[in-house]
């Protein structure tokens, strides 16, 4: 007797592991994302995110001799420091044949009467028997013990910078912009269709219902030119009311498809007393449907705001490129070529793109699940 009432079935443990891995897959890469936007760039390059609480011994970016020459007793002489901070130098070398030559305190003799010390703490001090004007300078490839360090100076240089900070944050405005009513445009038509397809007879309703599922496997994709040029002809192209109706056209489908199959499993008692006791469809609909279908409405705000807050390829298409039209995926785009190797400032200005969607999911994720099995079971 496998399923006897008041015992959970033998696979739940299944269940619950396979839960507990999807969580998992989420939660770490967010965690990782988090960790990282705190962290600069010569950690990051140098240790995972795991290792962030942590002391690590790690090679940092090579650096170039630099700074004022000052001769002293025939002696030309420069001194400077590596990195500011509490790295400890445990190695350093001239070549990145050797990066780790030399011990701290240890003078390198680099020919033609030169020579370079570099101390434990970064400091460092290159002399020359002749002046090094017009010449190369040695870089210092450095090998050093940085304690665990985490600073602001990521978001302070994405929200505030004066180059990038005012572009992240119009981006933040532009996508909001778009989002808000990206997803309320498309609740307040699907609630109306979905009731009308629920609970209204009429001739060809069954032919709607199976026009809105085919819907549901149509690439987006094949509909973005065409409807381009049905805006410009209509004159809306470009601008903040093409991008809605685009999305409002592409999130129709799954916003009345789920939305059907809430309505359709409330419970007929309610409806048809509603009716005898003279309400209108008006009535039925805006006091006692829509309250009631809150869950599959949830359900829906949450994948259309995550999609439309998270899309790159409509808004470059109806939105355009330029700095007061640019979206956060567009921006986070373009710092990936113009500071590809700054992982520290992606990171955070990843960050900043993905809390608003985090504040959203966490605050109506309860709803989710009761939406999305809405009409599975009777």
């Amino acid at each position: 007797m496998t399923y006897v009432a008041g015992r959970k079935p033998a696979l739940t443990w299944a269940v619950h592991l396979s839960v507990g891995l999807l969580v998992l897959l989420w939660v770490i890469p967010t965690l990782g994302l988090l960790v990282s936007s705190f962290r600069s760039g010569d950690q990051i390059t140098g240790s995972g995110w795991w290792q962030a609480p942590f002391t690590q011994e790690s090679q940092l970016s090579p650096i170039r001799v630099a700074g004022e020459e000052v001769e002293k007793d025939g002696v030309f002489v420069i001194e400077g420091r590596l990195f500011a901070g509490a790295a400890r130098v445990s190695a350093w070398g001239t070549s990145s044949r050797e990066p780790a030559a030399y011990a701290p305190g240890a003078t390198a003799d680099l020919g033609a009467g030169m020579g370079l010390r570099v101390e434990e703490d970064g400091f460092y001090v290159l002399t020359s028997a002749r002046t090094t004007e017009g010449t190369r300078l040695p870089r210092i490839f450095t090998t050093a013990a940085t304690p665990p360090e985490f600073t602001l100076a990521n978001y302070r240089m994405v929200l505030f910078s004066p180059m990038a900070g005012q572009s992240i944050l119009q981006a933040f405005l532009n996508t909001a912009t778009v989002a808000i009513p990206a997803t309320v445009i498309p609740i307040l038509v699907a609630a109306f269709a979905a009731y009308a397809l629920a609970w209204m007879e009429f001739p060809g309703r069954a032919l709607l219902v199976a026009a809105v599922v085919g819907l549901l496997v149509v690439p987006l994709q094949l509909a973005l030119i065409p409807l381009l040029q049905v805006h410009n002809a209509l004159g809306i192209g470009k601008g903040y009311l093409g991008i809605w109706l685009a999305h409002t056209g592409f999130g129709l489908p799954l916003a009345i498809y789920l939305l059907r199959n809430y309505m359709v499993g409330l419970p007929r008692d309610i409806i048809e007393n509603a009716r005898v006791d003279g309400a209108t469809e008006f009535q039925i609909f805006t006091r006692i449907v829509l309250p009631l279908s809150f869950p599959a409405l949830a359900s829906f705000a949450i994948f259309q705001f995550l999609w439309t807050w998270n899309d790159l390829l409509v808004a470059l298409v109806f939105l355009g490129t330029g700095n007061d039209q640019q979206v956060l995926t567009g921006n986070i785009v373009n710092l990936m070529g113009s500071r590809g190797g700054d992982w520290e400032i992606l990171s955070a200005s990843a960050f900043v793109s993905i809390a608003v969607p985090l504040v959203v999911f966490f605050s109506m994720q309860r709803f989710l699940v009761r939406g999305l099995l809405a009409g599975s079971v009777k």
